[in-house]
């Protein structure tokens, strides 16, 4: 992504929310959405964000038609020196964001979003990845669990105009699986 892309990313984003959360989020806070305003906000994020941030664009035709953002993990309980992962390095990063112009959901550009956004997790040395999703946005649910992700058992909650929205944590191992052991030749008969 560069800044050149924040007015599309922000659209992209305010339409995914626009139709993720209908039902799910306070519909008056959804319809007041502003891409510009969310295009404003992007741009200061953009100039000040961590190096340790990559945020990715999918492109069909030339046009921006989804965003994904990788980071750190933020979560205490899973940042670095937390139980399950040892200090000093950062281990756990976090897929702060995916979202896809709603018309291509289902095209296989989110799976693009989320192959590129692991295997920049990966280069960047972490050895889980976790995410949040909605409570009740089951299409994000059955998207995120086809791609690895479990729920591991933490909620939160957040708020959006004036309600509480839970969230669920998702939780994916990138460290590669043990390969399978050597077949175990069998014995052969001797004439």
């Amino acid at each position: 992504m560069t800044e050149a892309d924040v007015d599309a990313v922000s659209a992209v984003r305010v339409h995914g929310w626009q139709t993720a959360y209908r039902g799910l989020m306070p519909q008056e806070y959804l319809d007041t959405m502003s891409v510009s305003a969310d295009a404003e906000r992007r741009r200061s994020w953009f100039a000040r964000r961590s190096p340790e941030v990559s945020e990715l664009v999918a492109e069909w035709d030339g046009e921006v038609v989804g965003w994904a953002c990788v980071g750190p993990a933020r979560d205490p309980d899973i940042a670095p020196g937390a139980e399950e992962l040892p200090a000093p390095a950062p281990t756990a990063g976090e897929l702060l964001a995916l979202y896809v112009a709603p018309c291509l959901i289902g095209t296989g550009v989110g799976r693009a979003l989320m192959a590129a956004g692991t295997a920049r997790a990966r280069a960047s040395g972490y050895r889980a990845l976790y995410l949040w999703v909605v409570r009740g946005n089951t299409r994000a649910q059955r998207f995120y669990e086809r791609a690895g992700f479990v729920p591991d058992g933490a909620e939160e909650a957040f708020e959006v105009g004036g309600r509480s929205v839970p969230e669920l944590r998702y939780r994916r191992s990138l460290t590669p699986e043990p390969a399978p052991p050597p077949p175990v030749p069998s014995p052969r008969s001797e004439p």
